[in-house]
């Protein structure tokens, strides 16, 4: 992958902060109309992603989410959801551009914190991903959400940008190394068959899969490019390729659009491409 994605904790601080930041010189820029405009993010306009962006940090840095009453929404569907939404109905009667405000004025002060902090990406934490969830996982995390809001955000104003940052490499990478569970369980691509990504730009990027035969029998998905040698043994997967750019596959991957909605080519079985992008979404 190229840009690749920043692997140590400074680096996934800094791709943070630019998502952020990004979401902020959009904001500034909106009417109040703008704020209004529907997001691919369903049930969300401009405003209310700002709005779950700041909420969800003040979350993370111990501010307690405003206690409202959240309307049975048709774009809620889990528990999980319904608690996300309790930050962006609390701010539905507030202004865009005070939404934008409180972002700008609190990314400093949780920016300072964290790298005061110095936790090691390790380090065991809690939070609402559990108690088992790493620093590491949950910054990775919050970079790879805060990226697809700006998207979200970038594609409802109509200004496209940031699909080479660091935030949109995290996101490939995350995409990328789900493509085996994808590819064998959500996809159920048969025993004996690869699946290849083909990411045509601006970030450049190929992963593929396949999937063998596991000790019980059943389909197991394994990269495809280990690095490892070939032995006299092995044989050869039947390969499907599947060339998209990174707008399509981010857009896909965050279930943002469906598959009709994407544009891509395959060099192989049709049917076992589809199958793989109808299953490819990894965002809650």
């Amino acid at each position: 992958m190229h840009p690749s994605p920043p692997e140590d904790r400074d680096g996934l601080l800094d791709a943070f902060e630019q998502n952020c930041q990004a979401i902020i010189d959009l904001g500034l820029s909106c009417r109040e109309s703008d704020f209004e405009i529907q997001t691919e993010c369903p049930g969300w306009t401009v405003k209310d992603q700002i709005a779950h962006v700041v909420g969800a940090e003040k979350s993370f840095a111990g501010i307690p989410t405003p206690r409202v009453e959240v309307p049975d929404y048709p774009h809620i569907r889990s528990e999980f959801g319904r608690r996300i939404e309790h930050d962006v109905e609390a701010r539905r009667g507030i202004p865009g551009k005070l939404v934008v405000h409180e972002l700008a004025d609190h990314l400093p002060i949780r920016m300072a914190a964290l790298r005061a902090a110095a936790t090691p990406l390790d380090e065991v934490i809690g939070g609402i991903f559990g108690p088992e969830t790493t620093y590491g996982t949950q910054l990775r995390r919050r970079v790879l959400d805060t990226w697809v809001h700006e998207q979200d955000i970038r594609a409802a104003l109509d200004r496209p940008g940031d699909l080479d940052s660091p935030g949109a490499a995290v996101f490939v990478d995350a995409i990328f190394r789900s493509l085996p569970r994808i590819v064998a369980r959500e996809a159920r691509v048969p025993i004996g068959h690869a699946v290849v990504l083909d990411v045509t730009g601006p970030l450049v990027g190929r992963e593929g899969a396949r999937v063998i035969e596991a000790e019980d029998g059943r389909p197991l998905g394994a990269p495809l490019f280990t690095g490892a040698e070939p032995t006299a043994t092995d044989e050869l997967p039947r390969i499907t390729g599947i060339k998209l750019t990174t707008e399509a596959l981010t857009r896909r991957a965050a279930g943002r659009r469906s598959t009709d909605e994407i544009r891509y080519t395959v060099h192989g079985d049709e049917e076992v491409a589809r199958r793989v992008l109808d299953a490819l979404v990894i965002t809650p």
